[in-house]
């Protein structure tokens, strides 16, 4: 009876970490774990970049709309024979020509390109968006999941250490008994074979939790430390699976993010097409000279000119590029309809997860009752000479492995939650209400948007 008690009392202790509860006061929580991996995660840092960095696409598209103002600056020495009639004699000399010269050109009408690609490199912002709050989401969803790997990691650890205290307590009394004649060699044989196993099971067990704290440093950022319990986010999600079906069409970041990629392609188009239209350019220009002949000294010489130019043909590659952009346009389209598919088959699968989640915690504690209930009748049935050590050593493993279950239903029950918000697209730190400062990739853009010069970017590099 002394077994029994050890092993249900570190079992408790174990349910106790990994259900939900009052946490310890400096306990780490899930959701601060979720704010540091918001916060530092150097894989979305770095998407984060790439965000900014596409931003720049709008500026460069509208300096199509600028002047391009160019000086020319010119200075060296020169030789200069000028052989006239034959009875005048020749004029030579070493001449300093200096010139200095202003140009602007400034693009009238180029067939509405500028205007497009400005309205282009705009989607392509609006789409690097889309793609950060992808990987904002998958960071979130992969730090829910690492933590509640640990929590569920360390609990099945100390289930399978409390198992082989209890096993190696079996094996004692055992012996003991086989020194009395009660039991055989093979009783005391079949003991030694199951602690073992044990043994070898919290090894397993071990192993893994290294690997769930490497993981766990990996996306969050440091070493976990007195975990509090995770609980599911059943509130933030939809009331039912067609409101969640419907709804991750409208906000699921991959959804929003091949739109716009529609909006690219369809303006590429009209861009390549506006190839065939005339381009209008007006250059104005000061230049002045000095000493570029024998003859003269200083030349002043201002211009005005207005360019059109029509293209005729050129060779059919302005054609191949429309019907290539229409082509890629249609992929695109096709595009979206395999992600929403992808995205409505996504929520339905993480609902359904979900769903058999709360099951199997249920069906997992009715396991774990019936099981300590099973060997404390097999303990009590054994003392009796109705069961064999093998009998008991049978009912300690099947609760063991239904502890195990009823941790491993937990964390599958939170984690599912979790992938449900992703799969709608509404994983998110204002959703979730974590304490932490968004970014919002639209204060750099506004930033840079209008910059005519300059070489430093907003934070000061």
């Amino acid at each position: 009876m002394h077994g029994v008690k050890l092993f249900t009392g570190a079992a408790i202790s174990v349910l106790l970490l990994a259900l939900a509860g009052p946490a310890p006061a400096l306990a780490d929580t899930i959701e601060a774990a979720l704010v540091r991996a918001y916060q530092n995660n150097p894989q979305l840092n770095a998407q984060r970049a790439q965000a900014r960095s596409t931003d720049e696409n709008v500026p460069q598209a509208l300096s199509g709309y600028r002047p391009k103002v160019n000086v020319t600056l010119g200075t060296g020495y020169q030789y200069q024979e000028i052989q006239q009639l034959q009875r005048v004699p020749p004029i030579n000399g070493v001449l300093q020509p200096n010139s200095a010269s202003l140009t602007v050109n400034q693009t009238l009408y180029n067939g509405n390109q500028t205007a497009n690609r400005t309205r282009a490199a705009e989607s392509q912002v609006s789409g690097s968006r889309e793609a950060l709050r992808v990987l904002e989401q998958t960071v979130l969803l992969q730090a829910a999941t690492s933590y509640m790997d640990f929590l569920r990691d360390s609990a099945t650890l100390e289930v399978q250490r409390s198992n082989v205290r209890v096993l190696e307590q079996t094996l004692k009394q055992t012996r003991d008994r086989f020194n009395v004649g009660e039991v055989t060699r093979t009783d005391v044989a079949q003991s030694e074979a199951q602690l073992a196993a044990g043994r070898t099971q919290a090894l397993t067990a071990e192993s893994n939790l290294t690997t769930t704290r490497a993981n766990f440093r990996r996306i969050i950022g440091n070493d976990p430390t007195n975990l509090a319990p995770g609980s599911p986010v059943d509130r933030f999600l939809p009331a039912s699976i067609a409101s969640a079906v419907n709804l991750s069409l409208v906000e699921n970041p991959s959804v929003t993010a091949a739109m716009y990629g529609i909006d690219v392609n369809y303006l590429q188009v009209k861009i390549n097409e506006g190839a065939l239209l005339p381009t209008v350019t007006v250059q104005a220009g000061v230049s002045t000279a000095y000493q570029q002949t024998l003859s003269v000294f200083r030349t002043n010489t201002a211009s005005a000119i207005a360019t059109a130019s029509i293209p005729i043909y050129q060779g059919g590659a302005e054609y191949s590029l429309i019907r290539q952009s229409k082509e890629n346009l249609a992929q695109q389209r096709l595009n979206l309809e395999t992600t929403r598919d992808q995205t409505r088959a996504n929520v339905v699968q993480a609902w359904g997860q979900l769903e058999a989640g709360k099951a199997q915690v249920q069906s997992a504690q009715a396991q774990v009752t019936a099981s300590e209930i099973a060997l404390n009748g097999v303990r009590e049935e054994a003392k009796a000479g109705q069961r064999t050590t093998l009998d008991v050593l049978n009912a300690q493993q099947a609760l063991v492995n239904a502890r195990v279950a009823l941790v491993t239903a937990q964390h599958d029950r939170v984690v599912a939650s979790y992938s449900v918000l992703n799969a709608v697209g509404r994983l998110a730190p204002q959703v979730l209400g974590l304490a932490t400062t968004v970014y919002d990739p639209s204060v750099h853009y506004q930033q840079v948007r209008d910059s005519w010069a300059g070489v430093r970017t907003p934070d000061g590099r």
